[in-house]
């Protein structure tokens, strides 16, 4: 299996990126932040799906996006796109809070991603990804429906919240994302 590749991005096809490694070039569906490693040498991590009909390579910027994507492979109703638009959708601790928080909405907002498939989601990798570094108290949870009763996405919301000490109470916390956001 192909875990790594080091070499030169040659090309751009949406997501897909052409990997250069001494002359072989590797097609890799990749996150955005793999786009962003620039077009110099870089070190794509790698996860193969080997199929009848098909070689895939799904590539990451960090080893973390990477056993993100392969814990969510092991969802029931979760394939490789679909991993991948959950994982290129946010940081893996963005994920990873969500997951502890049991925000199944942060989920459904990702295109192909129903009410069901969400649920499953949060269920099956709660137990794996228990952890209590990512847990969070209620009073963020608050200031982020706060932001997305504003007009923000949830996405957003999360961001501008990750910045902003939780021990604040909800108003102050929304006061500095606001601030942020200016």
């Amino acid at each position: 299996m192909i875990a790594r590749l080091r070499g030169r991005a040659a090309g751009r096809a949406g997501q897909a990126l052409v990997v250069d490694v001494n002359g072989v070039g590797y097609l890799v569906h990749a996150t955005p932040s793999v786009h962003r490693l620039g077009s110099d040498e870089i070190t794509v991590e790698v996860h193969t799906v080997v199929r009848e009909d098909a070689l895939q390579l799904y590539g990451f910027a960090s080893a973390d996006e990477r056993e993100l994507f392969e814990l969510l492979l092991g969802v029931n109703g979760v394939g490789p796109k679909v991993a991948l638009a959950i994982v290129s959708g946010s940081t893996p601790a963005e994920l990873r809070r969500a997951i502890a928080r049991d925000d199944v909405k942060r989920f459904q907002a990702i295109p192909g991603i129903g009410l069901k498939t969400a649920q499953r989601v949060v269920l099956e990798l709660k137990a794996k990804l228990a952890d209590a570094s990512f847990a969070s108290d209620e009073s963020d949870l608050t200031a982020r429906d706060a932001l997305v009763e504003l007009g923000w996405t949830l996405i957003d919301a999360e961001r501008a919240l990750a910045d902003v000490d939780a021990g604040l109470p909800v108003e102050e916390q929304v006061r500095h994302a606001l601030k942020q956001a200016a």
